[in-house]
């Protein structure tokens, strides 16, 4: 871990920075947009439009900086973001928003294709697996802590969105004058939605729902506290307990993922998540009861994510491996602009509780699902499963990919040993 905050530290930084000014400009909007009368409606489509962007950006933005190199590509979008986070309080329209939003998720997916590949080109085969685990904690670090600044200003002035807009810029500095730009990448023809289905069911319908429970709890977390009456101090604790939920229970359950049936896994995981909406839902009025149903939610759906890539990959070849990523990525891309939309018309028709009520619905279908799919064939042997690796539902295919390098090299440790294992016997024979 030492070596990879050594060479990395400056890309850390930066990124530590960004996720401060993402995380807070996702919860301040849904803030402002209760304060100047926003439908909710109109924020699901705010919300939604980021999730567009980002799907976009991360399909057009490998050709990007295959063109003009990454330190041009990482410098002209992140100008587009500091630019985009001023325009958001003198234009309060939901239509500027919308476009604003797209534009936002678009640069934010450029930028983190090519700080992850950066990462990636520093790293070591031996360091891999520990530079995606602390990148990981560096996201979700990053927006815990934005939620704090969210109290020390007025949501309804401009203070608060020029920190983010200035995060955002301060965050290229130590990139850009300390990491060198690596060669351009080539992307993998992503494997075909069917061939995908195939291999993996529970990996390509999990991966769908869970983009929508990702996208709401992302982007509507904020709308539901305005709406249920919270103050902007509850509703930054409402939200970093969601984040700091899925980054304490990342490592526990992946210890687990690599010890037993991931089907299992995947299905309690998903039935305490249902479970923990329900009880958000049903005894939310009470803030403590509420913050444990946030952490509990967000400790059972970002696990998942991981998890559902580590069980897609017990039944790839390691060569189908990075086309499959790209497959699951763009699933769930859909799913996540689908879930503010959906989530946003189930609160106009029942209330702010609408919004567990869908985090609870697809995770109750997740769970179902998984148990039916394991009536459907058997599990592979654990020996013959690689590692869980840490990824967020905001990765790109550059995290997923090298977290399928990790898997595969976990699988080739797991070889090798049985190997030595088997050696010792005949030789103790």
């Amino acid at each position: 871990m030492i070596q990879v905050l050594a060479s990395s530290w400056a890309l850390l930084l930066g990124m530590l920075l960004l996720m401060v000014g993402n995380g807070l400009q996702g919860t301040l909007l849904g803030v402002r947009g209760g304060l100047e009368g926003f439908s909710t409606f109109e924020m699901s489509l705010v919300m939604s439009a980021y999730f567009l962007g980002f799907l976009g950006g991360s399909r057009l933005a490998p050709e990007m900086i295959r063109r003009v190199g990454h330190v041009r590509v990482f410098a002209a979008l992140g100008s587009f973001i500091s630019a985009a986070l001023i325009l958001f309080p003198s234009i309060t329209e939901p239509w500027a928003w919308v476009v604003l939003r797209v534009a936002i998720g678009f640069c934010f997916s450029g930028v983190y294709v090519t700080a992850e590949s950066w990462l990636n080109n520093s790293a070591t085969n031996e360091t891999r697996g520990q530079a995606l685990s602390l990148y990981m904690i560096v996201q979700m670090a990053g927006i815990v802590s934005a939620q704090g600044l969210l109290v020390l200003g007025d949501p309804g002035g401009f203070i608060l969105f020029i920190v983010p807009s200035v995060l955002v810029s301060i965050s290229f500095a130590p990139i850009l004058l300390s990491v060198s730009p690596t060669p351009a990448f080539d992307t993998t023809k992503p494997m075909s939605l069917r061939r995908l289905l195939e291999v993996s069911p529970l990996g390509l319908v999990g991966i769908f729902l869970m983009g929508g429970v990702y996208s709401a709890l992302f982007g509507m977390a904020s709308v539901f506290g305005s709406q249920a009456g919270l103050s902007v101090a509850q509703i930054s604790l409402f939200v970093a307990s969601i984040y700091l939920g899925g980054l304490l229970t990342q490592f526990p359950i992946g210890w687990l993922s690599d010890r037993m049936d991931r089907r299992v896994l995947i299905l309690g995981v998903a039935l305490g998540g249902a479970a923990a909406a329900a009880l958000g839902m049903a005894l939310g009025g009470a803030l403590g009861v509420l913050l444990l149903a946030a952490f509990l939610v967000g400790g059972t759906s970002n696990p998942l994510y991981a998890l559902l890539i580590a069980h897609t990959n017990d039944f790839l070849e390691h060569d189908d491996m990075a086309a499959a990523s790209g497959g699951l990525l763009f699933v769930n891309g859909v799913g996540a602009i689908a879930g503010p939309l959906i989530t946003g018309w189930m609160m106009s028709a029942v209330g702010p509780w609408g919004f567990f009520l869908f985090v609870a619905l697809l995770m109750g279908a997740l769970a179902v699902y998984a148990g039916y799919r394991m009536t459907q064939r058997p599990a592979p042997a654990i020996e013959d499963t690689g590692s869980y690796s840490p990824v967020l539902p905001s990765a790109t295919a550059v995290a997923v990919e090298v977290a399928q390098e990790v898997f595969i090299e976990g699988l080739e440790e797991a070889g090798e040993d049985a190997a030595e294992e088997g050696a010792a016997i005949v030789a103790g024979r």
